[in-house]
């Protein structure tokens, strides 16, 4: 008979938005973790989401005016 492993979880929360996760790998560092949402907050230049992606969550709606005036 095969023994039955427990499956451990681990809950962390995001250090700028306060989101709440839950994964089944332990963090090195936990104070340093952020969300999806805060990391494209803290780098707009980064964000390679695609257009409908960033339109459903509200993003693109504020970028695109100061992109299309430049």
């Amino acid at each position: 008979m095969k023994k039955r492993r427990e499956k451990i979880t681990y809950n962390y929360e995001c250090s700028l938005t306060g989101e709440q996760f839950v994964t089944s790998v332990k963090a090195p560092n936990p104070k340093d973790l952020i969300s999806v949402k805060a990391y494209y907050e803290l780098h707009p230049e980064m964000d390679d989401r695609p257009a409908i992606i960033k339109k459903k969550l509200g993003v693109g709606a504020a970028a695109a005016p100061a992109e299309e005036k430049k």
